[in-house]
């Protein structure tokens, strides 16, 4: 009996907790794009990141992955809303990679920071064709060696 109500009042304690929220807690809007950044490049189908050019010259002048290039974050105290700039692979069903994306993004945020995700906006700024270049030259290399045979 006594372990009965240990447990009971430890399962309590975490409700009160839960309820409290964030209070006193600020997170950083760039970790909120960290955060949405790994989720994004999780996502099948997206080629990498567009940002603007300050952002890439960052990038090549430390030799770091800026892993949250592309992303634009607005918190409030307890909502977010993220907009997210990407280049889609050549081939990807761009809803179905957008929708992906959101989904990934809204639950990697709400559970890591508590933050409500009111908004994902993804916006496509261009398309990878260096997949499909690669993949017809790896068709042209097959056909060759046919042909030799």
């Amino acid at each position: 009996m006594n372990e009965e109500n240990q447990n009971q009042g430890e399962v309590v304690e975490l409700e009160e907790e839960i309820k409290t929220g964030n209070e006193g807690i600020q997170i950083s809007n760039d970790v909120v794009a960290v955060i949405a950044g790994v989720a994004v490049a999780e996502v099948p189908g997206v080629a990498g990141m567009a940002g603007g050019f300050a952002g890439g010259i960052t990038e090549v002048l430390s030799g770091k992955k800026n892993l949250a290039k592309g992303i634009k974050v607005e918190v409030a105290e307890t909502q977010a809303k993220i907009d997210v700039n990407i280049i889609v692979e050549y081939g990807s069903r761009i809803p179905d990679v957008a929708f992906e994306i959101q989904n990934r993004v809204k639950k990697a945020v709400e559970s890591m920071t508590g933050l409500k995700v009111e908004e994902v906006n993804v916006h496509v700024q261009g398309v990878n064709t260096d997949t499909a270049k690669e993949e017809v030259k790896q068709e042209e290399v097959v056909a060759e060696e046919t042909v030799e045979e």
